[in-house]
């Protein structure tokens, strides 16, 4: 497995790998499939901010990408990111998301970063043991926030802080 820097040329992937996960309404919010173009901007101002990651199953097949997104947008959260961790289907259960998340918190000092979060749906049962796995520690519950099906779902924020792990220089 090899993790890069995501490129305008892995768009494509990162979005089908995004609506795939869309119809088991356990990743994200978002109840339609989405577009490559509307996410042009998405990218571009992702790349232009912090890295957004890409992991290759031999060196041609994107099957997972990571972001960092910058919290509430005000100056005084710099140190602060979102992640947000999607894998293929067909790469589940490989071990490619604790890789990623890994890298994550490894190289947060290096961007600035010395706390990440996590938003999770509560029936998210993997993304918040692979999330406790790493340390991160339910900060926050919003019950019943988001409506997926007609079903009213809870979201738990998850949290890290970094040089509490000593990764911190």
């Amino acid at each position: 497995m090899n993790i890069r820097n995501a490129t305008e040329s892995d768009l494509q992937a990162i979005v089908a790998i995004y609506n795939a996960s869309i119809p088991s309404r356990m990743a994200t919010a978002d109840l339609e499939p989405v577009s490559v173009e509307s996410r042009q901007n998405w990218l571009k101002g992702r790349i232009s901010q912090r890295p957004l990651w890409v992991i290759e199953e031999v060196e041609t097949i994107v099957a997972g990408w990571l972001s960092f997104q910058s919290f509430y947008g005000r100056p005084a959260y710099s140190a602060t990111a979102e992640i947000s961790i999607y894998i293929a289907p067909d790469y589940h259960r490989r071990g490619l998301a604790k890789q990623l998340l890994a890298q994550a918190i490894h190289h947060s000092p290096s961007l600035g970063l010395n706390t990440l979060l996590g938003f999770i749906f509560a029936h998210n049962q993997p993304s918040l043991e692979l999330f406790q796995t790493f340390g991160f520690q339910s900060w926050g519950h919003l019950p019943k926030v988001a409506e997926l099906d007609g079903i009213e779902r809870d979201l738990v924020i998850m949290g890290l802080r970094i040089e509490e792990l000593g990764v911190m220089s």
